[in-house]
């Protein structure tokens, strides 16, 4: 599964990205952050009539049909690919509400538990991720708030990944982002082989929700023992914590 992640890039970056984004006229400040934890709001790419834009969500699927408080829908922030078109919980978006969420890097952990070591992994090439995502909209029964959420795709990892996880996003080739967010391209994009992804050990303060997911050095290895990038050789594109 996916529990962590960052999303840090200037607008930029994420225009070019995303070939290209539909821009507002203001352009808000990008907040970048580098320990993101599910339930909190995220950055996604969404199809409207004008394009693709940039839009806020909830990162915690919650379904249109939902009757209870959004904390009691359990863990959501990953739809699994071997499922996600005939979940209950996703199918419906996985029809008609399709996003794409971009990521700077994403985490995983190895060792025992107690002493689990953080990994941070990301493009070889210092580029953006394109995690596979769904997107739903609900309103608060109680309140009558209406609440945007989504939820990463996850698929079985590749042998390098397999070293970290069983489990990592399902990552969109660029060319194939038109196919996911029409509706027209299904369970074959999601297994595609991910871009070549490079891994190093970082502060065991990612561990904790409770650290700001807005300090850089979040990301940087190791200063005892650091393990430097180790780029992924095997694809030629290329847990639950993933």
């Amino acid at each position: 599964m996916c529990g962590r992640f960052s999303q840090a890039y200037s607008w930029d970056e994420i225009v070019a990205f995303s070939q290209p984004l539909t821009v507002p006229a203001d352009r808000p400040n990008l907040r970048a952050r580098y320990n993101i934890t599910p339930t909190t709001e995220v950055d996604i790419i969404v199809l409207t009539e004008t394009g693709r834009e940039l839009r806020k969500a909830r990162w915690g699927f919650i379904p249109a049909w939902w009757k209870d408080a959004a904390n009691k829908v359990g863990s959501t922030f990953n739809a699994r690919v071997e499922g996600v078109a005939d979940s209950r919980m996703f199918r419906s978006a996985y029809v008609k509400r399709r996003c794409i969420i971009p990521a700077s890097s994403f985490y995983e952990w190895t060792g025992p538990k107690g002493e689990r070591t953080p990994h941070r992994i990301s493009a070889a090439d210092g580029g953006l991720l394109a995690f596979a995502g769904l997107w739903e909209r609900w309103t608060n029964p109680a309140t009558g708030e209406e609440v945007i959420s989504c939820t990463i795709i996850t698929r079985a990892a590749d042998r390098w990944m397999s070293k970290l996880h069983d489990r990592m996003p399902a990552m969109l080739n660029p060319k194939n982002f038109d196919a996911w967010l029409d509706g027209s391209g299904g369970r074959e994009l999601l297994e595609h082989p991910p871009p070549e992804l490079r891994e190093w050990i970082v502060s065991t303060r990612v561990n904790s929700n409770r650290a700001p997911d807005d300090d850089p050095t979040l990301a940087d290895p190791v200063e005892s023992g650091e393990q430097k990038p180790e780029p992924n050789k095997e694809s030629p594109t290329q847990g639950d914590l993933f």
